[in-house]
């Protein structure tokens, strides 16, 4: 039995968290949550992030890493080569696709394979518009420059 929220009330108060409410109803309907390849998410400073994927067996060559808007795709196929009849196969090869949801202003900066673990570090750049700024306190007193009637214009 699955119980699904209904966030109608909220978009009836909220302004611009479409995005947020499209989330969350987006994680309500997954159906299967999927394991593999298991991945850590590291939160190395205060903007700063590091994903590390266990994808033992597969090279540089066998994985992609896409940064499309607001999701992170990381894809494996792994060539299948003709290495030997297997007696036991414990070694998981098979392609997988993973998507992470980034927010707003999150962009990769590189990605790494050291044994066997694919690291993906993450940065969130807030522009500098967006940023916190101090606002000063004055006296209280509005200086307005002096109004002027513009002088009049000849049309030659």
């Amino acid at each position: 039995m699955r119980n699904e929220l209904d966030f109608a009330p909220l978009y009836r108060s909220s302004i611009g968290f479409d995005r947020v409410f499209n989330l969350l109803n987006n994680a309500q309907r997954l159906q299967a949550i999927e394991t593999w390849p298991p991945y850590d998410i590291v939160k190395t400073s205060e903007d700063d992030y590091r994903i590390q994927m266990a994808v033992a067996g597969f090279a540089e060559a066998d994985l992609e890493i896409t940064q499309e808007r607001n999701v992170l795709v990381v894809k494996g196929q792994k060539a299948e080569g003709k290495d030997g009849e297997y007696l036991h196969r414990g070694i998981a090869g098979r392609a997988f696709e993973r998507r992470f949801e980034l927010a707003d202003h999150v962009r990769v900066e590189n990605a790494s394979l050291t044994n066997g673990i694919l690291s993906i570090a993450l940065k969130r750049e807030v522009p500098e518009a967006m940023k916190p700024r101090k606002i000063a306190i004055g006296d209280g007193s509005f200086q307005q420059a002096p109004l002027q009637i513009e002088a009049e214009r000849q049309v030659a």
